[in-house]
């Protein structure tokens, strides 16, 4: 599921995690949400508390949507989404200190970001 300009609630996100997963449990549902620095962990809350296991995400944010109404809408940063499911004992397989050296090197990839 996504939502490429960063309006969805906790509520809507909830309500469509809640509604597909059980209808259709063949189907593996992934989140794809874009934020503002301020509303990531309640959208990440809501679809991992309504069944999502599959998130998407980007370093530090980069990237969005042209179309995105708030020019500081962007992606869901990968490295919140790691520290919001570490604690949960939630973290699929990554290497934490390649994830630090690739957190190290985004402003040199994007110097204007």
């Amino acid at each position: 599921m996504s939502d490429t300009i960063g309006v969805s609630s906790p509520d809507n996100i909830s309500y469509l995690f809640e509604s597909l997963i059980p209808a259709l449990p063949d189907i593996e549902f992934g989140a794809h949400l874009h934020t503002t620095p301020a509303s990531w962990k309640e959208k990440v809350h809501a679809a991992y508390e309504s069944g999502c296991r599959r998130f998407d995400g980007a370093l530090k944010g980069y990237g969005g949507c042209p179309m995105a109404r708030e020019e500081l809408t962007g992606n869901m940063p990968t490295e919140k989404m790691i520290g919001y499911f570490e604690p949960l004992g939630y973290l699929p397989d990554i290497r934490l200190n390649q994830l630090e050296e690739s957190l190290t090197i985004v402003p040199s990839v994007f110097p204007h970001g």
